[in-house]
């Protein structure tokens, strides 16, 4: 190697596979729906550990091998992160984690064979490397910095909403306040009337008039669906029957 032995360059890569699996285990927490994140994460951890036993071995897996894994393992993760990202739309944190794994895994490789190739094929691997960066910056952005996720928050909330669940950090509380966003405006109404159902249902009509007043401003209770509305109702009603007695009387449909 150019900088380092051989072993020091596994353990930095071991280094390098335990922080992406932390992050996205960690991160996990702050995803409306953390299960793929953290499951992924998990997986990470686990090979992480596999090559941390295997370096008492008398042949670890050489530097190759750890780079041949993180480009496997970046893109298995890229193609479920984007999926997630993009149809799904219930997490963001994936896909730039996996990236950066693709990214040091297919640059590695590239390096370690660059003496051997041709002048065309080391052009060729040049502008891979561009593209590499390029695409790298694209899932850091849209995922990490500009990666809201108000329907899955909203969508979050319903699920801790029907497990009876309203405080913590993924209670329906939590969750509805992050289902806004400026850009899907028809998305604030259904979080502000959840907000507003649930402090009523709490009796705290100090942060229900607050939410009432986002809820106005955001076209009222008639830019919701009534099938919204319901449900929210009937989660309350399964929580505690006699405190949902505080909640609007809603009218029949003609």
């Amino acid at each position: 190697m150019i900088f380092t032995s051989e072993s020091e360059m596994q353990w930095l890569l071991i280094a390098f596979e335990a922080i992406i699996g932390l992050m996205l285990v960690l991160g996990s927490r702050r995803q409306p729906f953390p299960t793929p994140s953290k499951r992924f994460g998990t997986l990470t951890l686990l090979i992480t550990l596999g090559f941390i036993v295997g370096q008492s071995a008398p042949h670890p897996v050489s530097v190759s091998g750890h780079l041949a894994t993180l480009a496997l393992l970046g893109a298995f993760g890229i193609v479920a992160g984007v999926h997630h990202m993009m149809v799904t739309r219930r997490e963001v944190l994936i896909a730039p984690m996996s990236g950066f794994m693709f990214c040091v895994g297919m640059t590695g490789l590239i390096i370690q064979t660059w003496p051997d190739l041709s002048l065309g094929e080391q052009w060729a691997g040049f502008f891979s490397l561009i593209v590499l960066a390029a695409s790298q910056t694209w899932l850091v952005f849209r995922g990490l910095l500009i990666g809201r996720l108000p329907l899955a928050w909203s969508q979050a909330g319903m699920v801790a909403l029907q497990r009876g669940q309203l405080d913590g950090t993924h209670g329906a509380i939590s969750c509805f306040e992050k289902g806004w966003d400026a850009d899907e405006e028809h998305l604030n109404p259904m979080a502000y009337l959840a907000l507003h159902r649930i402090y009523l249902f709490m009796q705290d009509v100090e942060e229900a008039d607050k939410w009432l007043d986002s809820l106005v401003d955001a076209g009222g209770e008639n830019a919701v669906a009534r099938e919204w509305v319901e449900a929210i109702h009937d989660c309350l009603k399964s929580i505690d029957s006699n405190a949902a007695k505080s909640l609007p009387v809603l009218s029949e449909e003609e």
